[in-house]
Order: structure tokens, then sequence, then C-alpha cells
């Protein structure tokens, strides 16, 4: 029997068990799990999960055009401040590296309708 692959995000929990579920309608519990779940998404190009994700406030209105040779290759959780289950807000700080480069950025999050949903972000160096 095939082992499981891990998940895109990092953690050593196979995909099915970790960022799957919530691509598959669990609600993220943590900022930080919805982050490392969208994460994941850009990896698997579901732009689906990621609207369905967004804040309605800052949603964008146009469909999200993932390029499919974009080679995402690692996630580094740097830092969270609130984005428990007994916050209403919270930020994310990592880096996601592609090949190529990375990207550096500290994103909102925040509860609506008891859901964590991604704001917006702040690119940093």
């Amino acid at each position: 029997m095939p082992r499981p692959t891990s998940c895109p995000c990092g953690l050593p929990t196979p995909y099915d068990t970790c960022c799957g579920r919530y691509h598959s309608g669990t609600a993220a519990p943590t900022a930080e799990a919805l982050m490392r779940s969208r994460y994941s998404a850009f990896v698997r190009l579901d732009a689906p999960y990621l609207l369905r994700t967004w804040h309605p406030r800052t949603r964008p209105a146009a469909p999200l055009e993932l390029d499919p040779g974009m080679r995402w290759t690692g996630l580094e959780i740097l830092g969270t401040s609130g984005g428990s289950a007994f916050h209403s807000a919270g930020t994310v700080t990592f880096r996601a590296s592609y090949q190529g480069g990375s990207v550096h950025e500290r994103s909102r999050f925040e509860r609506v309708d008891g859901a964590w949903v991604y704001v917006d972000g702040e690119f940093l160096d």
C-alpha cells in the first residue's frame, strides 16, 4: 500500500488529514491553520478554496488565475499573533518559497460567521 504524501504546508501529516480536510469543507480552527491551508491551495491550484476563504470585504471580484507553472517549494511560519480559538482576529508572518525566490508576508485574518478568513497581507523585505 502506498504511503500517504505529506501535506504541502510543511507539517508531517498526510494531506487528507491536514489541509485536505479544510479544502473539503471543514473550517480551519486557527488563523495559522487557515494560512497553511491557503498555501496548500496555491500549491494544488485550488482557486475556489482561496476565494471561499477570502474576506468578502477584500475578496477579488474577478476569478483567480493561478499560474500552473509556478512551483512552490516550502512554507515557513515565522510568527503568529492572536488567531486562536479565543480570538476574532490574528496575523501570521510567513515565508513561502518558490522555484526562483520567495514571498515574505504578514497576513491578517478575521472571523466571519465563526470561520477564519484571509483579509489582506503586507509584503515584508
